[in-house]
């Protein structure tokens, strides 16, 4: 049966180029949305388009002009062309997936909000960053009809930083595609060690994320460092993400490059569907992050069976749950934790088994069913 039509329109304009983060937060939720048989409206970037209608093929997708591919021509056309769009495909609400939205189409907007780290830890982010995101925060506060928010924590956040909001606030937990972020199998592993020149025996210690301040990658790199120097054994650290804005931790991963056997290592940015062996395949999965609005690789990483190691800042423990291990975002928290796993191949197993049970509670179509909710919240407010 064909997928049900509802007047929302969803502004994937912001997609950003590695497909990461806020792309899969969209894929995955249109994906979401077709499982509930729903499907609504997409403005795409036209060379987005292909690879997101393959990602979810049951929705009606618009090119938006060529200009959009610039970033302030883009917000431009945010606020003026946005609206037209809505207009001419006769929907009721804009659902805005990353910060900013249509100041003109205020009332029928709903505007995901995906973390408050821009207020609670400022000195994180670069000073314009900080400004730009802080300011979209509050307008979309006090002029949005509704607001998104991936964890608790976040919707917590956001009420103690931006004060209270002009409409209400849904709290719609991120999911995983098993079919994407599932146990790898030997040969997946193997392959990719035998790819990337790794030790299948040694095996590796993964980190993956954009490398920025609040991820703790120079701390982590040190920890590897002590616990290297009481034992060759150690797996090599290998850090797969873009190089962010944390000048240290870009120095030792520029430095370091990708070098075949060589104890920190920085792949860049993996394909997709080599993610699965890079994360399940890892002896551990350390992600020390000082705060999330919700920790997609945290989740990712559970779904592929990993042993993980995270934190329990913000949002974190909302994901991890009992089925990771815990430690603070400082080198001897790290180092102790991280050493003790190692160590315990059986409280590892144990860990990867608890992890897999949990990540698959959180699924898309729960995604999907909280937007829903909120679409509908929206939409009779603007037919009265």
């Amino acid at each position: 049966m064909a997928p049900t039509r509802t007047p929302v329109l969803l502004d994937a304009t912001s997609l950003p180029p590695n497909k990461g983060g806020v792309a899969r937060y969209i894929a995955g939720l249109l994906r979401g949305l077709t499982e509930q048989g729903t499907s609504i409206d997409v403005v795409v970037k036209a060379t987005d388009l292909p690879w997101l209608a393959a990602q979810a093929p049951h929705h009606h997708y618009v090119a938006a002009p060529r200009l959009v591919g610039v970033r302030p021509l883009r917000l431009l056309w945010e606020q003026i062309g946005l609206p037209l769009v809505a207009r001419r495909r006769r929907v009721r609400v804009i659902h805005s997936p990353h910060y900013t939205f249509s100041l003109l189409a205020g009332r029928h907007s709903i505007v995901t909000v995906h973390d408050a780290t821009f207020f609670s830890s400022p000195h994180e982010h670069s000073f314009l960053k900080r400004t730009f995101f802080t300011t979209w925060i509050r307008l979309g506060r006090r002029m949005a009809a509704g607001t998104v928010a991936p964890s608790r924590a976040t919707a917590s956040e956001i009420a103690h930083f931006a004060g209270p909001p002009s409409g209400p606030v849904t709290v719609a937990l991120h999911g995983v595609d098993p079919a994407v972020f599932g146990p790898p199998t030997a040969a997946a592993t193997a392959a990719f060690a035998r790819d990337h020149g790794l030790d299948p025996q040694l095996g590796w210690i993964a980190f993956l994320g954009t490398v920025e301040p609040r991820k703790s990658v120079p701390a982590l790199v040190e920890a590897h460092e002590r616990l290297r120097a009481g034992s060759p054994d150690v797996p090599p650290l290998l850090v797969a993400g873009g190089l962010g804005w944390d000048a240290l931790a870009r120095e030792r991963l520029e430095a370091a490059g990708d070098v075949e056997g060589a104890p920190l290592r920085h792949l860049g940015y993996l394909p997709l569907d080599h993610l699965s062996a890079f994360l399940g395949g890892a002896t551990v999965v350390v992600y020390p992050s000082t705060g999330e609005g919700f920790g997609l690789p945290v989740l990712e990483a559970m779904s592929c069976g990993a042993a993980v190691l995270t934190t329990r800042r913000l949002a974190l423990p909302e994901v991890g749950g009992d089925a990771v291990a815990y430690c603070e975002p400082e080198v001897g928290s790290i180092t102790e934790v991280l050493g003790r796993l190692l160590d315990d191949p059986e409280g590892r197993q144990d860990l990867a088994r608890a992890a897999g049970r949990r990540a698959r509670e959180f699924t898309w179509g729960h995604c999907a069913e909280a937007h829903l909710s909120a679409y509908s919240d929206v939409s009779s407010v603007t037919r009265r």
